[in-house]
């Protein structure tokens, strides 16, 4: 039950972080990929600083024994080499991000906000994440 409640806690305070940040504005994603004309380098730094927090929740989490279950670690759930399958989703998650300007996280976000474009990035993703199961049933 702790950890349903850090992860709550960590969603909540990611949600937060990317209204705060305007990455839920895809004009703001494009201007930190432009880098050739007008680059905004504030992504980096919101993704420098979600680096941090994370470091420290999970050396807080770590610290105080909240970690019950092992088989939630990235290193039980991470495979450990990089195969095709990574590189060409890495691939078509960049494409998709650099034409779009939208990220899974803000275009979650960007829902309530009723503005078309989220509306047809989430049912594109959801549409990659059913042809993926379909390519890769075993």
């Amino acid at each position: 039950m702790k950890n349903t409640i850090y992860l709550f806690a960590y969603g909540l305070l990611f949600g937060l972080g990317l209204i705060v940040a305007g990455m839920s504005n895809p004009a703001k994603v494009l201007a930190f990929l432009d880098v050739a004309g007008a680059w905004d380098p504030s992504l980096a730094l919101v993704m420098a600083s979600a680096l941090l927090t994370l470091g420290l929740a999970r050396y807080l989490m770590h610290r105080n024994n909240d970690v019950a279950d092992r088989e939630q670690e990235p290193s039980a759930i991470v495979p450990a080499g990089v195969d095709a399958k990574l590189l060409v989703g890495a691939g078509i998650f960049g494409v998709g991000w650099g034409l779009s300007g939208f990220c899974p996280g803000p275009a979650l976000l960007g829902l309530s906000a009723g503005v078309l474009g989220n509306y047809a990035f989430v049912a594109a993703m959801f549409a990659g994440f059913w042809l993926f199961r379909l390519l890769h049933q075993r």
